[in-house]
């Protein structure tokens, strides 16, 4: 494992542990690789519902609180690869939760506020490490911003809840376990179709750019009248069953010669210009007769 520079290595063997659930516990000589391998160890081991006591613990132990907390938070960083799988993953988004509540709390100057209680008709279940209400869960997703968080955060109280010895149930109420996946399925559904309508919209986006902007465009190396007087030629030319080649408005022909031509200088073509050269009545913008294209 990486280490991060701890200043204070508070660790002591599983003899000398005064609280084992909590402290760090290091057999061999107390280094920082050690340190540092038995908090990672620690934090694995804790569940989630731990995690605010558990830090709580650490900064009645050490000095500075504040600087233990910054090298936690790098510990956690160089570390990430260990927090791989869904649950696992999800204790890494929880202990970042923390370590930035912490922070805020130890730089803040301000008085603390009275933390709102949650009232017991609002409590679905409880269990002997925690209290399960679907109340604050509604609260707490609706604080997140990206789907991935609210997923782990379902998934990770609806384990908690499968894995806690309930001891009450609030019959009022309906089952914690239920409303949670009812509510992950919903988010899953939201995501789902966020997702296909980006990419709606994304493919009409594109269309409209394929539509609007050819490939490529033809370079003309030689006078643009020329090539308008090719298709004024098929526009008003009649063939025998009388009808003209192309059968189009001078406008949207003009505007399919801008969109696909260049002038010989690499230049872009007027939509004005384009509609004088096409009009039937413009013969003096035609070419002489030694450069007409004949059709």
């Amino acid at each position: 494992m990486q280490t991060a520079e701890f200043v204070e290595l508070l660790a002591v063997p599983t003899a000398l542990a005064k609280n084992p659930l909590f402290d760090i516990i290091v057999e061999d000589k107390i280094n920082i690789q050690n340190y540092c391998n038995a908090l990672i160890i620690k934090i694995l081991e804790l569940r989630q519902s731990q995690f605010p006591a558990f830090i709580d613990y650490q900064f009645n132990q050490v000095k500075n609180p504040e600087i233990w907390l910054n090298k936690f938070e790098k510990l956690l960083a160089n570390n990430s690869e260990q927090f791989e799988g869904i649950r696992n993953n999800s204790k890494f988004i929880k202990l970042y939760t923390l370590i930035q509540a912490k922070r805020t709390e130890l730089q803040s100057s301000s008085v603390k506020e009275t933390v709102v209680k949650t009232p017991k008709r609002l409590i679905n279940a409880e269990s002997e490490d925690r209290y399960f209400s679907f109340s604050e869960v509604k609260t707490h997703i609706a604080a997140l911003t990206n789907y991935p968080d609210k997923i782990l955060y379902l998934n990770e109280e609806i384990c908690e809840y499968k894995q806690s010895e309930v001891y009450f149930i609030n019959n009022k109420l309906l089952d914690y376990k239920k409303q949670c996946k009812a509510l992950l399925k919903q988010i899953q559904n939201e995501k789902i179709l966020k997702c296909q309508l980006e990419k709606e919209q994304a493919d009409e986006k594109n269309k409209m750019i394929l539509e609007k902007k050819p490939t490529f465009k033809i370079r003309l190396n030689g006078p643009i009248n020329i090539l308008t007087d090719a298709y004024k030629q098929m526009m008003n030319d009649v063939k025998p069953n009388g009808k003209p080649y192309i059968q189009h408005k001078i406008k949207e022909i003009a505007k399919f010669i801008c969109d696909n031509y260049l002038d010989e200088n690499g230049n872009e073509l007027s939509m004005l210009t384009i509609q004088t050269y096409l009009s039937p009545t413009r013969t003096d913008k035609n070419p002489n007769n030694d450069w007409k294209i004949k059709l």
